[in-house]
């Protein structure tokens, strides 16, 4: 996600009412700070001003008003307004300061990057020092990696997502993944979720460069697992959620790792999409009811079911758009109705276009039943 799609509101976290809560913050522990021009700076022209484009205002201002002082006495500074800052987006203030003055002093900033992500998250800050030198960045997130706070065990993980939103890629690790490889293994079975959803967040950036490479790392993860226990538990779910891409995508290898490898046994009863003919901006309802058709007295089968929309296109060409419905376990005799509503309007990230819209019901990886409708665009 760049910033220019997110969400308008979300530039007024930095309103001049924050910015002068900021002034104050930093006088209250900067006695020579300069609060008079620190406003003006930061409040000239704010209107224009993106989200990202407001924030890196407020660490130039600081720059400029802060006493004349050495780098480290500077992240002294800082270090007592993290508290008072009473926003967490607004600390990335702190690590984005480092991030823009403190590659000099690498050992100083990657410490005061440990210490701000707990107010809110030093992943955008990091991904400089990883960029600038990777191989000496890489031991101080190994370090993070069994650090007692979450926050700081989650920085080892999303400061180096090959892509994180927001931010610019890693193209060493885009080119070649292995060098995070110890620091996913060390967080895999990881007690937080916050956590682990970062790791699944990472593996599935990998999916989009490196899905062989990425489906023997975890191959090695689920030959590993052993019982019932949180730990494996914590691994399952990162699996679960670290393979979407793949597992939209039909990959087999991925499908078998969550136990879904097996071609389905099952009759579709139903298939109901409806309407037949939908206006723009009205909801799409989607029901599927599947029955087993496996033998009885075999165990259940593990079933991954989504459904696909192919959007039309004005080339003619349809874009195809895989949605997950659920992951279940079907016993024999059994039968399942999934049901979904889904709104079918303009975002910022895609038009529609009027014409047929394909869809597919999806059950580990194969299409079952197809159906579509008609959009129009209302006027």
């Amino acid at each position: 996600m760049t910033d220019s799609t997110a969400a308008p509101e979300l530039k007024h976290i930095f309103d001049e009412a924050r910015m002068l809560h900021l002034a104050q913050a930093t006088a209250n522990v900067s006695s020579h700070f300069d609060a008079e021009r620190f406003l003006h700076l930061t409040t000239q022209g704010l209107d224009a001003l993106s989200l990202m484009q407001r924030l890196r205002r407020v660490t130039e201002a600081l720059h400029a008003t802060l006493p004349p002082a050495p780098y480290r006495q500077r992240l002294d500074v800082l270090r007592a307004l993290a508290p008072a800052i009473n926003h967490r987006f607004v600390t990335l203030v702190l690590p984005d300061y480092v991030a823009t003055h403190g590659l000099d002093d690498f050992d100083a900033s990657m410490d005061a990057l440990r210490f701000f992500t707990p107010f809110g998250s030093s992943e955008f800050g990091v991904r400089p020092f990883l960029r600038h030198d990777l191989a000496r960045a890489l031991p101080w997130l190994t370090a993070w990696t069994r650090d007692a706070d979450a926050h700081v065990r989650r920085l080892a993980s999303e400061g180096s997502r090959p892509r994180l939103p927001w931010s610019f890629r890693l193209d060493a690790l885009v080119a070649d993944p292995a060098p995070t490889r110890p620091l996913l293994e060390a967080l895999r079975a990881d007690d937080s979720l916050y956590v682990r959803k970062s790791v699944a967040n990472h593996l599935n950036d990998i999916a989009k460069d490196h899905p062989a490479w990425l489906l023997a790392q975890l191959g090695h993860w689920h030959a590993g697992l052993d019982g019932q226990g949180d730990g494996a538990q914590h691994t399952r779910w990162i699996l679960r959620h670290g393979l979407r891409t793949l597992v939209k995508q039909g990959n087999t290898q991925a499908l078998a790792l969550l136990g879904a490898g097996a071609a389905p046994r099952v009759t579709v009863r139903e298939a109901r999409v409806e309407p037949a003919r939908l206006v723009l901006g009205q909801h799409l309802s989607l029901a599927f009811t599947l029955a087993s058709a496996a033998a009885p007295g075999t165990p259940a089968q593990r079933l991954v079911v989504g459904y696909a929309i192919r959007y039309a296109r004005p080339s003619g060409k349809a874009a195809r758009k895989v949605f997950k419905l659920k992951t279940l376990d079907l016993a024999a005799g059994e039968t399942v109705t999934l049901a979904r509503r889904q709104p079918i309007r303009d975002f910022s990230t895609r038009t529609h276009h009027a014409g047929w819209h394909g869809v597919e019901l999806l059950v580990n990886g194969q299409t079952l039943a197809e159906g579509g409708f008609e959009l129009v665009r209302a006027g």
